[in-house]
């Protein structure tokens, strides 16, 4: 019994539709920094080849708010909140990537997690 807890697959049998991301900063240059992109580090990518499949994909920022909102077509009010957006390209070699939201991020954003959905898919 015991061997086969420790075979068990840390990931659920259910699986996620996303890549987990960290979300490192913003776009910048020596002197200045651009809100209106953010650089994205994912999870188990570690060169510009396998940051390029990602280009497309959406990404989806979710947090708590204070104040409890319904959303459209839904009927139950809740905290929770996403700002949506969309990788545009790879940064650097080392993985990271380039992504657009339709509200820049907050600051308070700043080293927490990003999800990247595997869609669109152009496989």
């Amino acid at each position: 019994m015991a061997e086969q807890a420790a075979r068990k697959p840390s990931t659920p049998s259910t699986g996620r539709l996303y890549v987990k991301a960290i979300f490192t900063g913003f776009q910048r240059g020596l002197r200045t920094q651009s809100e209106h992109t953010s650089i994205l580090k994912l999870d188990g990518v570690f060169n510009k080849d396998d940051a390029n499949f990602y280009v497309g994909k959406r990404v989806v920022y979710l947090y708590k708010a204070h104040n409890k909102t319904q959303k459209t077509g839904h009927s139950v009010a809740t905290r929770t909140r996403a700002i949506w957006g969309r990788v545009t390209r790879p940064h650097g070699n080392a993985g990271s990537v380039r992504a657009k939201f339709h509200h820049n991020l907050p600051p308070t954003a700043l080293g927490k997690r990003i999800r990247v959905l595997l869609y669109p898919s152009n496989i």
